[in-house]
């Protein structure tokens, strides 16, 4: 097995609210019009320890396409007045289980009022087909999350950001092109998931002949999952590595595929995203926009992290006095997961107390 040939078909065809229980509780508008009948556990099912220090619950809201999003909520215990917020998502593939809800309980000790969501069609959040991916669903997924939290009698509206890990810092920059009312946005060893679909990784297919022939391999595979009427899974971090594989390939393996980061509805520790999942980042490009944001911006990466250059790259692409790049020396892409001696939630948190203000 080639480490090439298997990373291709993770990233390139597969790797890539309103209280569920008490929406008065959550003090957000009832809108429960259309909105779907989730199936949300009750129980702590995180891979990272509870903490004693906020209140956590399951919240529920729909984004303009009608899919319902799932998330949790994290409040700071004894906070008194409106809070500063903050939405996050990511890693790509993962589940708010995973990284998304450690950055999000981290934060909400630090005074923040959070949320860790579910993207569209993956974990549970709703929308059909299963596993499906966007770049403008997506997108429209973090603006989703600031509608939640606009609408919160617990939030201070004009003290919004965003947090976006891995490929959903890709998508974290997008949405803040889109969406002014994010008021700072922290892009976390993030991916440009455009430009790793279209060109490969290290760019290293970035011609029209080899994105010719992948537009080729991904239609003929539409025909077949029309023709069998359900999508192919593209498959998620193996089980066993290839003879190969590269140390950022093992690094995703230690965390998705051992009980440090797995879970059970984690695309990337199981089946994976749809095998069709490049058809429309070859097209759509998500830092087109990048140049006109207005607000605040953190890029941080590892200095060690294959994905740096995604980092670096999108950095440039950004103006103004507010936009700032972290990179954290010795670090690969997954230390920013979930290692608290790495991840610079200090910076972060001033970061935020900075722009949200």
């Amino acid at each position: 097995m080639n480490w090439k040939k298997t990373m291709a078909t993770l990233f390139m065809a597969g790797l890539t609210a309103i209280s569920c229980t008490s929406n008065n509780e959550n003090n957000n508008p009832i809108n429960d019009k259309n909105m779907e009948n989730l199936n949300l556990t009750s129980e702590w099912d995180k891979t990272f320890p509870k903490s004693d220090k906020v209140n956590h619950s399951k919240v529920t809201f729909t984004n303009r396409y009608g899919i319902t999003l799932a998330a949790d909520m994290y409040v700071p215990k004894n906070a008194d007045g409106k809070l500063p917020a903050i939405a996050v998502c990511g890693p790509f593939g993962a589940v708010k289980e995973q990284a998304a809800g450690l950055y999000a309980q981290t934060m909400a000790e630090r005074g923040f009022l959070t949320i860790a969501f579910d993207p569209s069609y993956t974990g549970e959040s709703g929308g059909q087909p299963r596993y499906t991916v966007s770049p403008d669903i997506n997108t429209e997924d973090f603006s989703a999350a600031v509608d939640f939290l606009a609408t919160n009698d617990r939030v201070d509206a004009e003290r919004i950001g965003i947090i976006g890990i891995c490929g959903w810092g890709g998508l974290a920059i997008n949405a803040a092109a889109a969406d002014p009312r994010i008021k700072a946005t922290v892009a976390s060893t993030m991916y440009d998931m455009s430009r790793v679909n279209a060109n490969g990784y290290f760019d290293a297919d970035d011609n029209v002949e080899a994105r010719n022939a992948l537009r080729k391999r991904l239609a003929a595979q539409r025909t077949e999952d029309f023709r069998n009427g359900t999508p192919k899974p593209g498959g998620g971090v193996p089980d066993e590595l290839p003879a190969d594989a590269p140390q950022f390939f093992k690094d995703y393996h230690a965390y998705y595929k051992t009980p440090r980061g797995y879970h059970p509805r984690s695309l990337n520790s199981n089946q994976g995203r749809n095998a069709t999942e490049a058809i429309p980042f070859i097209n759509f490009p998500l830092m087109s926009r990048a140049d006109e944001i207005e607000n605040a911006v953190l890029v941080i990466h590892g200095e060690k992290a294959h994905s740096r250059y995604f980092g670096e790259d999108a950095f440039k692409k950004l103006k103004g006095d507010n936009k700032k790049l972290m990179i954290i020396p010795g670090a690969v892409h997954t230390d920013l997961y979930d290692n608290l001696a790495v991840i610079p939630f200090d910076k972060m948190e001033g970061f935020f107390r900075e722009y949200l203000k």
